[in-house]
């Protein structure tokens, strides 16, 4: 597995990611409503490769997986806040996520972070609690008028 530094050429690849991870593996634990309001059809490229651009994001390339493509991705800000940790349904139970976080801790340990915080899926929220992450609060944002659920997490480094 190869984790480096976000590039332009990855912001394509990021975005179907995001989008398989969410409409394939989150699937199962969300509506087809609340999938289609996470992760549309009409997300603005643009937006997204500024967005990405602009985050601290790492990607993971698994060179047996995906013809060597972006198998998954991250990103931290000092203060320690994971916004999204997303990772291909291909390249699953393969250590992405896991490898994704550590980048992650030891990115914010670098910083001076002194915890790691995210807003977790009811899909990724078993993944976080086995990283020693716990909940702090059950949350209901809404997105394109649809009301989903995710969770306040927080693990001190």
């Amino acid at each position: 597995m190869e984790l480096r530094d976000y590039r332009p050429e990855d912001a394509g690849p990021t975005l179907a990611v995001f989008r398989r991870a969410v409409r394939t593996t989150a699937a199962r634990d969300y509506t087809p409503e609340q999938v289609a309001a996470w992760a549309p059809d009409d997300l603005d490229p643009v937006a997204w490769a500024e967005r990405r651009a602009r985050a601290r994001t790492r990607v993971a390339v698994l060179a047996d997986v995906l013809d060597g493509a972006v198998a998954g991705f991250t990103d931290v800000d000092a203060a320690g806040y994971v916004d999204m940790l997303f990772v291909d349904p291909a390249a699953a139970r393969r250590g992405v996520a896991t490898a994704l976080l550590a980048w992650a801790e030891a990115t914010a340990r670098a910083d001076g972070a002194t915890e790691l915080r995210t807003h977790a899926s009811v899909t990724a929220r078993p993944f976080f609690a086995a990283h020693g992450f716990v909940v702090e609060a059950e949350q209901h944002p809404v997105r394109r008028g649809v009301t989903l659920t995710n969770y306040r997490m927080r693990r001190p480094l």
